[in-house]
Order: C-alpha cells, then sequence, then structure tokens
C-alpha cells in the first residue's frame, strides 16, 4: 500500500472511532508528527476526507472534523437498510453451508461497550462478505465504518442500551440464515436496523456534537 493509502486509512480510522471527536480541529503539521510523514501525504488525504464529508477546510486555521448531520446519520441508516437486506439475500441463496456456519462465532459476546462496537462492526462486515458481491460488501462494510462514530457518540446518551438484546437479535438472524430462511431473515434484518435508528437518533439528538442540517 503506498504511504498516502496508509496516511488516509489511519487517519479516517482515527476520524471514524472518535479519536479525532466530531468537531476537533487538526492542523497538517500536527497529524504529519502523529503518522511519522511529511504534510504532503497528510494533506492528500485530508483533501479525500474532504470529499467524503467528515473533516471541513477552515481558512488560516486547518481542519475540522466535521460534526454529525442527523439529515446524514438518518440518510446513511436508511441507505443500509436498502443494502444489508441484500446482502443477507445474497448470501442465503449463494454462500457455502460452510460460510454461513462461520457465523456461529457472532452467538455469543461479553465485554464493554467498545468490545460491543467491535464485535457488532465485525457481525455485520461478516453478512456483508458472506454475499459473495465484492461491490455491495465493500459499499456496506464502509456504511458500517461510518456507523461506528454515530454509535461512539450516542452510545454515551443511549438509554436502554443492552447488549444481549441485540445479540439475541443477531442470533435470531444467524439462524434464519443458516435455515436459508429468505422470509425470515429479511424481515429480521430490517427490523434490526430499523431500532438502531430508533435508538440512535434520539440520542444523537441530545448530544452537543450533532447538528440539524444536512450540510455541517
Amino acid at each position: 500500500m503506498l504511504l498516502r493509502d496508509n496516511v488516509y486509512e489511519s487517519l479516517r480510522s482515527d476520524i471514524l472511532t472518535c479519536h479525532f471527536a466530531p468537531g476537533d480541529d487538526m492542523r497538517e503539521q500536527d497529524l504529519a508528527e502523529r503518522y511519522a510523514v511529511s504534510r504532503q501525504p497528510v494533506r492528500e488525504a485530508l483533501l479525500r476526507l474532504e470529499r467524503e464529508h467528515l473533516v471541513t477546510v477552515t481558512p488560516r486555521q486547518g481542519y475540522r472534523v466535521n460534526p454529525i448531520s442527523l439529515a446524514d446519520a438518518r440518510d446513511l441508516l436508511r441507505f443500509r437498510l436498502a443494502l444489508e437486506p441484500a446482502c443477507v439475500a445474497e448470501a442465503i441463496e449463494h454462500a457455502s453451508d460452510g460460510v454461513l456456519k462461520s457465523l456461529n462465532e457472532f452467538r455469543r459476546f461479553s465485554g464493554n461497550h467498545e468490545a460491543f462496537i467491535a464485535y457488532n462492526r465485525a457481525f455485520h462486515s461478516a453478512l456483508a462478505h458472506a454475499s459473495g458481491n465484492r461491490r455491495m460488501a465493500a459499499a456496506l462494510c464502509d456504511l458500517i465504518g461510518q456507523a461506528d462514530r454515530l454509535v461512539r457518540v450516542s452510545v454515551a446518551n443511549l438509554k436502554g442500551h443492552d447488549p444481549a438484546k441485540l445479540v439475541a437479535e443477531h442470533v435470531a438472524l444467524i439462524e434464519a440464515m443458516q435455515r436459508r430462511d429468505g422470509r425470515t431473515a429479511a424481515r429480521l434484518i430490517k427490523a434490526h436496523i430499523a431500532q438502531t435508528e430508533k435508538r440512535v437518533l434520539p440520542a444523537l439528538k441530545r448530544n452537543a456534537v450533532i447538528v440539524d442540517g444536512r450540510e455541517p
């Protein structure tokens, strides 16, 4: 991987995992020192992230991590609602029994909020890759990565956050997929994402780094 791609991936990950929180200011020189590179690959990475609406250039000041727009959060979850059921359907139709059986590793979870975010991302990424459709999987994994930021920002404000309930939803979906029961799996994954929206969006509204408009 090229140096500029390494810097881009590292910086993007630091934003999505909230090492750089929404609203944080960033300077090229500080980032160059953080990643032990020159300013050029940092500048290229920031311009890519600006096109992804993750950062904004602030004249004579540097860059700022974009606040999370409620409209954008809703758009992201609705896009996922369209794409993830399609990946699940593809997996049921085309994945081998071995691939579907490998989902059993997600039947159990123990740990804190941060561990749950990692578990949840790994589970939904596994669903994406089980589809066997590389383009769909890449698009869904990108959505899942960006959704991590929503969850991290909102998790302190989430009421009734119960990992056991969410894991139970995962288990029910796994079982439906392993039975190759497409109708039940479609219902379960759509309900799961809809519940995520109902949990996350109200929590985001209570967070100071959230903005109401479509553009930050």
